[in-house]
């Protein structure tokens, strides 16, 4: 039952978010239209639930040819296939909108584990691959949540960026979206919501360990004294 009024809350309040969000969205589509690349949409296959492919649409902001250069499907802080546009975007987190067409033709939740690429999903531990997508990915999740700066974790981790995605952070993302499960119901989707605009407004706020406290812990030992502010 929790599933199917979560669907039918999915496709209303999608409805109603792209409506509400048309003045905010139709500018940032001028926007693009007019820059770098002119490209608007960028669509990419991702692994979603129960391991099957779907295109994600998110808002252009790399270089068309951008997964065959640099680190590939590992982003770091400043990459420089990044668009000028594409900065902005990303860290105001507003070029994932556009995936709410993704929530209301049913392929994601507003809630859920992040969708992966193909070649990153492979990192995961084949246990984990079994677990994650046992529920629909979402526009947001607990691990977006908690790992809500990871470009920065990678840029400024001693392993080099595949080392570091694959070692430090899958395995703390896998743990996150089995907690999720676990704790699957209104409440927690409604903080997790809460949370994420939370963040965008005070990202060092530690929040999300006071109203979630058993939510699983690791020390995370990098150099930069930014990064363990981030995580714990």
């Amino acid at each position: 039952m929790y599933l199917v009024i979560k669907r039918f809350f999915d496709i209303i309040f999608s409805l109603l978010a792209l409506i509400i969000l048309s003045p905010l969205l139709i500018p940032i589509i001028l926007l693009l239209l007019l820059t770098g690349e002119h490209e608007v949409f960028f669509k990419q296959d991702r692994v979603g639930y129960r391991n099957r492919l779907f295109r994600i649409w998110k808002f252009a902001t790399m270089l068309k040819n951008s997964p065959n250069m640099g680190h590939g499907d590992v982003t770091v802080r400043k990459d420089p296939r990044i668009t000028a546009v594409g900065h902005f975007l990303r860290m105001s987190k507003l070029n994932e909108l556009p995936q709410i067409i993704n929530i209301l033709i049913g392929d994601m939740s507003f809630v859920g584990p992040r969708p992966l690429m193909k070649a990153g999903f492979d990192r995961y531990s084949p246990e984990l691959q079994e677990k994650v997508y046992r529920v629909k990915p979402g526009l947001t999740g607990i691990g977006s949540i908690v790992f809500r700066d990871e470009e920065l974790i990678i840029t400024h981790s001693a392993l080099p960026p595949h080392e570091c995605y694959a070692k430090i952070i899958l395995p703390f993302k896998g743990a996150l979206e089995i907690w999720y499960q676990e704790h699957q119901n209104f409440f927690t989707d409604t903080v997790i919501l809460f949370l994420t605009g939370w963040y965008i407004v005070f990202p060092h706020s530690n929040l999300v360990n006071k109203l979630f406290p058993s939510l699983p812990h690791r020390e995370v030992n990098l150099p930069v004294n930014e990064i363990n502010t981030v995580i714990n």
